[in-house]
């Protein structure tokens, strides 16, 4: 089990690699919840400035 997660001397490269991928999709993730939270609430302050 060592031998795989060491990966011949590359360990450290190989899974700060998959690190690295999980936090850029982790962080696109809670890019995209923020800009959907964003234009729902912009969507409705349209729609308040409408209807009056």
């Amino acid at each position: 089990m060592r031998d795989f997660f060491h990966m011949g001397g590359y360990g450290f490269f190989v899974w700060g690699s998959y690190g690295m991928m999980a936090a850029a999709i982790a962080l696109e993730l809670w890019l995209l919840r923020r800009r959907r939270r964003h234009a729902i609430r912009q969507a409705e302050l349209n729609s308040q400035e409408d209807d009056q």
